[in-house]
């Protein structure tokens, strides 16, 4: 039994970590509590209830987490503190004992969050609980359902959830669980709502998307044919898929739909197969190779993001180059570049050969400048060509940004921004880069 009346006019404050997905939950956490009667803490405001949902994608993210928890407590003297997310799991009982924390839930608890939250409200205490709830990976087996915009103009729909393939650096199975979704039923229902509410796009999350249908025996293919055909939603995009689970039937099938948008984002690690192989990640570069081509014969406008690893054990000089090498040649828009982190208990510790922190850093800023290049060379190409941009809504006296269909970002500057162009699609012709060139001008037709 929850408590509303025990919630009704109390405040609160949100921080999230980490992935798109974490803000997903981390937005619909937020309408469970404001239909419990709790509502957002203005800015400088002390809150009455601080979530942190938490990330522990590297050791880095970890700090960064501690970090956010010691602020959230010290800002809000008195606060009922819940932790939740990857690190939650992976660490709840030294998360729990962190000065001002409350109650800390897991991966498999926080689908629960409103009933673990009212339930510790209501204990009699002194001081803070300290509580924390969580299981093994194994029994990780609920999902929570998100599809929220919090402040945003895009929907996030969470269609999966953990992830099976245990790569060699990485935590994220064993804090999220095994891969698991919901019926493509349910996410079309929730598709339909948002577009109901005035929603246009969606993006798809989950950890490993690609592998949807484990819980149901759907593909995914099935539910990208099912989704395009919900009335209302203009744009969807996809937020990360596997390269070895991009069916070459749903290229062909994006390159034709009606709402799905030519952008990708692929995770490729390591261009180069034996450090590939080290990670045990389950694809050849060549398998990479062929998704980009194919993806830029069917659809050749296609913005696709990478996401590379540098400097992860085994990731000898040689190897780096012929990774550096293999991305120089694709015709990719854009690498979201990631330095290799150690994590306790993953299986990457048992390789001898270490990269120094220089040669990441060395290594890492090399890519960074082959994305600069590309990005840039990518936008160039399409200044003076017409576009469909989705406007997002803007500071009073700010510029206006949105997204072209292929994802090109575009401004729109303070004297022309308006909040009737907010959640609009609006035609318009692409200009030159604006002054830091993070985007194109956007020219009203």
């Amino acid at each position: 039994m929850i408590d509303t009346a025990a919630f009704q006019g109390k405040k609160a404050a949100y921080y999230t970590l980490g992935c798109k997905l974490n803000f997903s939950e981390t937005s619909t956490f937020a309408k469970m509590l404001s239909e419990m009667g709790v509502v957002p803490a203005a800015e400088g405001e002390k809150a009455d209830i601080c979530l942190i949902n938490t990330c522990s994608v590297t050791e880095t993210a970890d700090h960064k987490c501690r970090q956010a928890i010691h602020r959230m407590v010290r800002e809000n003297e008195g606060a009922f503190v819940v932790v939740t997310g990857c690190y939650a799991q992976l660490e709840s009982e030294t998360v729990s004992k962190i000065d001002g924390v409350d109650l800390v839930l897991g991966s498999n608890e926080k689908a629960n969050l409103i009933q673990y939250l009212s339930d510790a409200w209501s204990m009699p205490h002194e001081g803070h609980l300290h509580r924390y709830h969580h299981v093994k990976t194994k029994d990780i087996q609920t999902f929570q359902p998100s599809c929220s915009r919090g402040n945003r103009t895009r929907y996030f729909l969470k269609v999966q959830d953990g992830c099976n393939y245990f790569c060699t650096y990485c935590t994220i199975p064993y804090a999220r669980g095994f891969s698991r979704n919901p019926t493509i039923a349910s996410l079309v229902a929730q598709a339909e709502q948002a577009a109901k509410e005035g929603g246009k796009e969606i993006v798809l999350t989950g950890v490993n998307i690609g592998d949807f249908g484990r819980t149901t025996g759907e593909s995914f293919l099935d539910l990208v044919k099912a989704l395009d055909q919900v009335e209302g939603i203009k744009r969807y995009r996809i937020s990360s898929l596997e390269p070895d689970l991009i069916d070459d039937a749903l290229i062909d099938y994006c390159a034709h739909s009606r709402a799905f948008m030519p952008h990708f984002h692929i995770p490729l690690q390591s261009g180069n197969d034996e450090v590939l192989r080290l990670m045990h990640r389950r694809y050849t570069r060549d398998v990479f190779a062929h998704k980009i081509n194919l993806i830029k014969q069917e659809m050749p406008d296609a913005f696709i993001g990478v996401d590379v690893m540098v400097g992860c054990r085994g990731e000898r000089p040689e190897y780096f180059e012929d990774c550096y090498q293999f991305l120089d040649s694709l015709p990719v828009t854009q690498l979201h570049v990631f330095p290799y982190s150690e994590r306790p208990g993953t299986s990457a510790l048992a390789i001898k050969y270490k990269v120094s922190d220089k040669d990441k850093k060395l290594r890492a800023h090399r890519l960074l400048q082959l994305s600069d290049e590309k990005t840039t060379a990518f936008y160039a190409a399409h200044i003076g060509q017409e576009a469909q941009v989705l406007f997002e809504k803007a500071a009073h006296g700010k510029a206006m940004h949105g997204f072209t269909e292929n994802y090109i970002r575009v401004e729109l500057p303070p004297s022309l921004a308006s909040d009737s162009l907010d959640n609009e699609i609006v035609k318009v012709k692409l200009g030159d880069f604006n002054f830091d060139k993070s985007a194109l001008r956007a020219i009203l037709l």
